[in-house]
């Protein structure tokens, strides 16, 4: 089960890709006994903070979603994030052989869904839309994904750490292109009738 292997992961960042690498994921295994699973932690949690909890902006009126829109974002947003693992699990598979890495590609969207995870169990805080929070608690957990991203690509990857560091930066500026394609999606969504609708 892939839980033993989130806490691992955690505790001990080797160790845990370690257990991971032998493990030896197929792309639909990881995918069907991970990321789907976790994936829908952000997407269930925003759908409630948007709809029963709402946001305020400046000590404002409450701002809420009606149930029709936000469960179409959210739905849209769960496609989103396994959208984005699968496509820098294929950008770690494509650039894998440009540093000397040959790896399934079942290896490499494990290891990019097993690095996403701390922002799949962070995006629970979507459950209370409140931004300063959202921020203060997000950094560091972004920080710590980027260190076990760093830490495993050497394990994952069987290559030396300084090709690591190396492959891992470059992965991570792939990442960064990533999102921004991501947020330009969106706004494209809102502009053909994805926009959300706010409760009166």
């Amino acid at each position: 089960m892939s839980f033993s292997y989130v806490i691992k992961l955690f505790i001990h960042p080797r160790a845990g890709w370690a257990a991971i690498h032998a493990r030896r994921y197929s792309a639909a295994g990881v995918l069907l006994g991970h990321t789907l699973i976790f994936a829908l932690i952000p997407a269930i949690a925003g759908f409630i903070g948007t709809t029963q909890v709402g946001w305020q902006i400046a000590g404002g009126e409450v701002i809420r979603l009606t149930g029709d829109s936000a469960g179409n974002i959210a739905v849209l947003y769960y496609l989103a994030m396994l959208a984005g693992v699968g496509t820098v699990g294929w950008a770690i598979h494509w650039m894998g052989k440009t540093y000397g890495a040959d790896q399934p590609i079942g290896q490499c969207i494990a290891l990019a869904s097993f690095t996403a995870t701390p922002l799949f169990l962070i995006g629970i805080l979507q459950a209370y839309p409140v931004l300063w929070l959202n921020f203060i608690v997000g950094l560091p957990v972004l920080a710590f994904t980027i260190y076990i991203f760093f830490t495993g690509v050497p394990i994952m990857m069987e290559i030396s750490e300084d090709r690591g560091f190396l492959f891992s930066s470059a992965m991570l500026a792939f990442g960064l292109v990533t999102l921004v394609a991501m947020l330009a999606v969106t706004a494209l969504l809102w502009g053909t009738g994805f926009a959300p609708s706010f409760t009166s």
